[in-house]
């Protein structure tokens, strides 16, 4: 059974008090391509049968579960909603473990009562859990999100009241509303179309963009004896610009003879002008030798792996080596972060992109946030870098700008991607993190970058025949 327990977990963007942040992500020229508004519950609580008659909308949890029979109910308002809403998730935070690893997470319903009262529900007079069943969720884990996908309940604008239910001895205990932005449950609505608000309270300036504008295009997690490192490298033929790798450039080994037939052949055509990142598996082969042999000097030092250039008149790129084993490791202290201080402190740029291997942040299932990194996220943060890519995990995420907790700061927090879509075979999505924006799990593709004198630009370019794209501008610090 879930307890309650005083939590760190990261805000998402939301306001507090049923309020709805809006956020766009927007093609060249400021027209929306898509919308997201993130509500917090207007009212939430528990009911209990081994307390009858007492009130818990004032508690810090949401308790679910059969031995005694508790029920959860949340009630949503969603305004200021233009545009058809393609997806709408209820997303919600578990509390810390007592005794047991997980509990089942229960079951989630409509509930056709929208009036009932937060500090006078009791299990005496609670309303009935009579809707359509929504979603349900198995063993969950402590600490974490998980999302319920409401499309077919939540349609638009209105007030929308939903249940949860357990059948298990073993339940969960969820954050409430009044356990502060960072825990609290989310509805979070996306609409295909039409420009919102923004959340905050100085809107991102329009960028001043030229046609000479530099583009960095790229993606991590590339070549291997499938096809999909083939179609990556048809998209580059055609964007100009700084190439960029983020790790794990062939499989499975990294060898001189791997580089030779796999990757050579695609992305290798775009030697010339690629910058590369080493990944975990370029080190199989012993200090890399087959990644730095390949790409010589472009690769950087081969006893660090980390390197910095300039880009246009106002962009500097610091390319850092996330395999911390291979070059001392990766603390506060290390050799990598220290030489990473001194870099960014006399770089003269305004703006500034970074990129390695291993994210500190991902919902991927198959590799867990790195917290290896965390020192280098610290340093970057502390210098007012604007922009992280990562891969490691095959599939493409988007964050919002976010502190090096993982707290959301529209002010100086850096946007952070995984990008492992090179042409590695895909990998699904396990526990979605806070402040996780955009995900896709099935399309290869690049992220082409543009760098504004005063702003960055991204497009998800993907593979021929797939759909799935994702755009965007952010101001520098």
């Amino acid at each position: 059974m879930f307890r309650r327990k005083a939590l760190t977990a990261a805000s998402m963007a939301v306001a507090v008090g049923g309020t709805a942040v809006f956020t766009a992500a927007t093609l060249s020229g400021g027209v929306a391509n898509a919308a997201t508004a993130t509500f917090t519950p207007v009212a939430d609580t528990y009911v209990d049968n081994g307390n009858t008659s007492t009130n818990y909308g004032t508690s810090g949890q949401l308790g679910v579960d059969n031995s005694p029979v508790k029920r959860a109910f949340l009630r949503f308002t969603v305004a200021g909603i233009s545009g058809p809403i393609s997806t709408v998730k209820l997303r919600v935070h578990t509390d810390n473990v007592s005794g047991a690893a997980s509990g089942n997470g229960g079951t989630f319903k409509g509930v056709s009562n929208t009036t009932w009262s937060e500090t006078g529900t009791t299990w005496n007079n609670q309303p009935s859990i009579d809707g359509a069943t929504l979603g349900t969720l198995g063993s969950v884990a402590q600490n974490a999100w998980y999302e319920i996908d409401v499309t077919s309940y939540v349609t638009g604008n209105g007030t929308y009241s939903i249940g949860v239910t357990s059948s298990s001895s073993d339940g969960a205990d969820y954050d409430s509303r009044e356990s502060g932005a960072s825990t609290a449950p989310q509805l979070v609505v996306t609409t295909d179309a039409g420009p919102t608000p923004t959340a905050t309270s100085s809107p991102t300036p329009t960028p001043t963009a030229t046609s000479g504008d530099p583009v960095l295009v790229g993606a991590g997690d590339i070549s291997n004896s499938g096809s999909g490192d083939s179609a990556t490298a048809a998209l580059l033929d055609n964007i100009p610009g700084t190439v960029f790798t983020l790790g794990d450039n062939v499989y499975d080994n990294g060898t001189a003879s791997e580089f030779n037939t796999y990757y050579n052949p695609t992305w290798g055509r775009h030697k010339a002008r690629t910058r590369p990142v080493p990944g975990n598996h370029d080190y199989n082969t012993s200090g890399a030798t087959g990644y730095y042999g390949y790409f010589g000097a472009s690769a950087g030092d081969p006893s660090k792996g980390y390197y910095s250039y300039d880009v246009g008149s106002n962009w500097h790129v610091v390319v850092l080596n996330s395999n911390c084993s291979a070059v001392g490791g990766c603390g506060a202290s290390s050799a990598q972060v220290t030489w990473l201080r001194a870099d960014l402190a006399a770089s003269a740029r305004p703006c500034t992109v970074a990129m390695w291997h291993h994210p500190r942040y991902t919902s991927g299932a198959n590799h867990s946030p790195d917290t290896s990194v965390a020192p280098i996220v610290q340093a970057l943060y502390d210098n007012d870098a604007d922009l992280i890519l990562t891969g490691h995990n095959h599939q493409y995420e988007r964050f919002a700008p976010i502190t090096p907790s993982n707290q959301l700061d529209n002010a100086r927090g850096i946007r952070h991607f995984v990008v492992g879509s090179g042409g590695a075979s895909h990998y699904g999505f396990g526990t979605i993190l806070a402040n996780s924006e955009v995900r896709n799990s099935d399309t290869y593709g690049v992220l082409k970058v543009t760098l504004h004198p005063n702003a960055y630009s991204w497009q998800f370019v993907p593979e021929a025949g797939k759909s799935f794209t994702d755009s965007g501008t952010t101001a520098c610090h």
